[in-house]
């Protein structure tokens, strides 16, 4: 029942990773509700279960379902410059558990997993970037300024709004 459960939940958490994808927020940058999402559902479900609901996202898009970002899927979309950063997503699960791990239940352990999966996750992506879209033309400090630098506070407050709805609401999930 347990494992059912979690399955229920991790399907669950895909589906709001997929509503996250397509929430764009206006700004100088637009930026989206992607990585409050993904970060989320690691913070409720673990990085086995999390990461689960992440690789199914990953699947739905590359099965051509419009999941990511502006309503696009394909396999392009996930082997194009910026798909490093989807792919950045398993990392940041693999990254989040391991902090995890390490910390424990130490008061800031879930923030301190997030902002490292985070860092794989924009450290990921800026290397793709850079070899996908320039072959390797253009420097990392650039795709750092153009793919990391805007999204950086964006990404601090949703992993501090993550950290705090993961707090308060997931006592009532494991009931």
């Amino acid at each position: 029942m347990k494992s059912t459960r979690k399955l229920i939940y991790a399907a669950l958490m895909t589906g709001i990773i997929v509503i996250c994808s397509w929430i764009s927020i206006p700004s100088v940058v637009p930026f989206t509700l992607q990585t409050f999402a993904v970060f989320c559902a690691l913070g409720f479900l673990g990085w086995g279960c999390g990461g689960l609901a992440v690789a199914a996202y990953i699947l739905l898009g590359a099965f051509g379902l419009p999941v990511f970002s502006g309503f696009v899927g394909g396999v392009g979309h996930l082997f194009g410059p910026t798909g490093g950063y989807i792919w950045g997503f398993l990392l940041s699960a693999a990254l989040y558990g391991l902090v995890k791990k390490l910390l424990g239940k130490a008061r800031f352990s879930d923030f301190f997993a997030m902002l490292t999966g985070l860092v794989g996750c924009y450290a990921f992506g800026t290397v793709w970037f850079v070899q996908v879209y320039s072959g390797g033309d253009m420097s990392y400090l650039s795709a750092l300024s153009i793919c990391v630098l805007p999204f950086i506070i964006p990404d601090l407050v949703k992993i501090f709004i993550a950290c705090r709805l993961v707090k308060r609401i997931k006592p009532h999930i494991y009931k």
